[in-house]
């Protein structure tokens, strides 16, 4: 079933509320493609690779977390020209959310990584861009950090690096998608016995074990293919339509 470009992307710009925070990514609807949407690519990264698999797939639109532009002009040359190009070739749009899909209570990074780690949210914490963007998650059944550990693992981060200076038994976690080392003080206020985020921080380190806190790095990218997934299948629900999602590590 195929939908019209300009509704699908009013419904993704309510759904996520875009303005809701202040973010250096162009949110939204940045490179416009077909009118007609029968079949969506979903991706953490808008590059090279996958937007040659969106077309590839047969696909109008590429939904991803890290779009094309950030802020600051850019000029279309090399990798970018490339990238353009194939867009304009193919009739692909490009759709970005990047922290209005990290902080979203229902499809966002910080929700469903919470859900996938065996937490239900208690309430949002660490504030950044004028809105709270992580979330604080009681463990339905409390665990060592071991255990949080080998739940991003089965998420795909082969092996996640631990910074363990908490309580034996964790019954409280704090996560925040990507790389949010800067909020680990915010989680130890919030409560949070661990917290959870993609890249660690080197400056970080004693901060953490001088608070007494566990850490869990499970990647960058790992923690990123959960929000964008569940985007995707919002999409398919409301509008029955396909999605494709095309998984590119980057190993960080």
């Amino acid at each position: 079933m195929a939908v019209d470009r300009e509704v699908l992307v009013a419904a993704l710009d309510q759904y996520l509320d875009l303005g809701a925070v202040v973010d250096e990514s162009l949110n939204g609807l940045q490179v416009e493609g077909a009118t007609s949407i029968e079949r969506i690519a979903l991706a953490v990264d808008a590059a090279e690779a996958t937007i040659r698999e969106a077309i590839s797939a047969g696909c109008q639109l590429l939904l991803v977390h890290h779009g094309l532009f950030w802020g600051e002009p850019v000029r279309l040359v090399g990798p970018m020209a490339t990238r353009m190009r194939a867009c304009f070739r193919s009739d692909l749009s490009i759709y970005a959310a990047h922290l209005p899909l990290d902080r979203h209570p229902e499809v966002g990074n910080n929700a469903v990584l919470a859900a996938k780690l065996g937490g239900t949210v208690v309430s949002p914490f660490g504030e950044y861009g004028g809105a709270s963007l992580g979330v604080l998650a009681g463990l339905d059944v409390p665990c060592d950090v071991g255990a949080i550990a080998g739940r991003l693992a089965a998420l795909g981060c082969e092996e996640p690096l631990i910074w363990s200076f908490g309580p034996e038994t964790i019954s409280k976690v704090a996560v925040v998608s990507g790389a949010a080392c800067f909020l680990l003080e915010d989680a130890a206020a919030a409560g949070a016995d661990c917290f959870v985020t993609g890249e660690p921080r080197h400056s970080q380190y004693h901060l953490a074990r001088e608070i007494g806190i566990h850490c869990v790095f499970g990647g960058h990218y790992v923690t990123e293919t959960v929000g964008v997934q569940a985007l995707g299948d919002w999409l398919a629900g409301r509008y029955d339509i396909e999605v494709v999602w095309i998984d590119h590590p980057t190993g960080v």
